[in-house]
């Protein structure tokens, strides 16, 4: 089979322009990125605000492993599968992030014949939304650095200064760093570190600002620094709040491109699952909700990450609710669960499989307590054997949920058709949305509801600092938001060895901090880090460019 990079460079792309057609959009309605790519005018959703909407599927997954389990690939093929069965549907993802492209990871176009495209585009500069990101960013951090060297009116504690600086890129060597070095003209000199842009506080208010004059409330509500009486300073008292605005003016305009088979699909924003909300934005959502009648979106990581947030953080600030949600799972990644080695998943070995099942089985009861009606799709490889496959198929059937097995990687949309009719169906089961917490709770009750109910936690442990970290935010007046769990992707715990189903397990709190423009309550467990590294093997040794401009190694 081709590789993903040369099926999308097979592909007759057409332009984006018929694409919009699709939608009832027209020429004047887009903003063109040259002929394949184009972001929406804001000027469209006056017209289309008092649509009804229509069905929204979220797609989620099983806790990953590095055998992989194709959550986007299965998007996409899921509104390819929609689209052949006549449904008007879109598909609304998140844009990728060049870090995990040239990292471990690879790009996040889909797979297979289950491609968006320009997908070289979309995997690497696309419309500008994340260089945008960075520099609004790194403006308020050079403004901050600047008010300190400039006499420091405000009387900030050059101690608590909470705003680093980002970069698009996995580089360890900037997550902790000494800036203003050199002498007095070069600032005052203070301990700082780098994340990567999609874990900054500026990519979650991108994602959840309803419209421009959101934006520019929540990007004026960040907290960069606190005095030395303790009180936040935001970047309104920076007095850039305007012109961080006007850097990210064409950011917040969702993007509109394609499926290999001409499905639309917006893609915009893109936070990380396991370090921020992990969700594409709400004005894309939105705009496809009103522009189709099926929308299909994804969350980041598995529904303990992803799923959760969605739900409790970005449902519940934009009055959303899923008709459907489905969880992709591989016989891969399950046998990987049950403890198989990854140079050994091709083997059959259903003992392992079925051990491998209790990490579905605990997402699945993770997505009917929200009161959601869930679909197992598992994404099928040609070396699962057919009793490996009945084996989960037996499981849905005990838990009264629908199965489908995906094909969309090898054969497109027609490998989701049965999927599709799967979901159809689910649209129609009861529903009782319930979030896991109420806003009333306090902030450890919050982490104690999402530890025991979500990850299945026996309880939740706290060190000293986030003790502290938590009294002050509640004494601050921010304890009624939501919180927003960072931890690491690979377990339901927050230790990345215990694969499966974790049981007797606790979790520790190691930070908490407050995102007040996002408006939620950053949680870091573990060891989790908001700037990832490269492997020993990044995959940016593999990518190249001939000159004739056709691109290899981009997966």
């Amino acid at each position: 089979m081709l590789t993903d990079v040369e099926i999308a460079q097979q592909a007759k792309i057409k332009p984006i322009t018929e694409i919009a057609e699709k939608l009832n959009l027209t020429a004047d309605d887009l903003e063109l990125y040259g002929k394949f790519k184009a972001k929406i005018s804001k000027e469209v959703w006056k017209r289309i605000k008092n649509n009804s909407d229509g069905k929204l599927v979220l797609m989620t997954a099983i806790t990953p492993t590095p055998a992989g389990e194709g959550k986007t690939t299965t998007s996409i093929g899921l509104a390819d599968a929609f689209n052949k069965l006549g449904r008007k549907v879109c598909v609304a993802l998140r844009e990728p992030s060049l870090g995990p492209c040239f990292g471990i990871k690879g790009g996040a176009a889909g797979g297979g014949y289950a491609q968006v495209v320009p997908m070289e585009d979309i995997n690497l500069h696309f419309t500008g939304d994340f260089h945008a990101l960075t520099t609004a960013h790194n403006l308020l951090a050079a403004v901050l650095d600047n008010h300190i060297h400039h006499g420091n009116e405000l009387k900030i504690d050059v101690r608590r200064v909470v705003w680093k600086r980002v970069l698009d890129l996995n580089d360890r060597a900037l997550r902790n760093i000494i800036v203003g070095l050199g002498g007095k003209s070069n600032g005052v000199p203070r301990e700082s570190g780098f994340d990567i842009t999609v874990a900054s506080e500026m990519m979650a208010i991108l994602c959840l600002a309803k419209n421009l004059s959101d934006l520019k409330t929540r990007l004026g509500k960040i907290i960069v620094a606190y005095d030395v009486e303790n009180k936040p300073i935001t970047a309104n008292d920076l007095k850039v709040t305007g012109s961080l605005t006007l850097l990210l003016k064409d950011a917040i305009k969702p993007n509109l491109v394609q499926t290999l088979e001409g499905t639309p699909a917006l893609i915009h924003g893109g936070p990380f699952a396991n370090i921020a909300h992990g969700c594409n934005s709400v004005q894309a959502t939105k705009y496809a909700l009103k522009l189709a009648d099926v929308v299909v979106t994804e969350a980041g990581f598995g529904a303990d990450l992803g799923a959760e947030k969605f739900l409790d953080i970005k449902c519940r600030m934009n009055n959303l609710q899923p008709d459907a949600v489905v969880i992709v799972a591989t016989v891969r990644a399950l046998k990987m669960h049950g403890g198989v080695a990854k140079n050994n998943l091709a083997e059959k070995n259903v003992d392992a499989l079925k051990i491998g099942l209790e990490n579905l089985e605990k997402h699945i009861e993770n997505i009917q307590n929200f009161g959601l009606p869930p679909v197992v799709a598992l994404n099928y490889f040609p070396t699962d054997a057919e009793e490996e496959i009945s084996e989960v198929k037996k499981l849905c059937a005990e838990k009264n949920v629908k199965f489908a097995l995906s094909k969309v990687f090898s054969e497109g949309g027609a490998g989701g058709i049965e999927l599709a009719k799967a979901v159809e169906s689910a649209f129609n089961e009861e529903k009782n949305f319930t979030l896991t917490y109420p806003d009333e709770f306090s902030v450890k009750e919050k982490i104690s509801a999402v530890a025991q109910k979500i990850y299945g936690a026996d309880g939740v442990n706290y060190t000293t600092a986030a003790e502290k970290q938590i009294a002050e935010i509640e004494k601050l007046g921010f304890g009624k938001l939501p919180i927003c769990i960072a931890k690491t992707q690979y377990s339901l715990s927050d230790d990345a060895t215990k694969l499966g189903r974790p049981k007797n397990f606790s979790v520790t709190v190691r930070e908490v901090k407050i995102s007040a423009g996002a408006g939620f309550i950053v949680v870091l467990l573990g060891n989790i880090l908001t700037m990832p590294g490269l492997p020993k093997v990044p995959a940016a040794e593999k990518i190249d460019i001939t000159d004739d401009g056709i691109i290899s190694g981009l997966f």
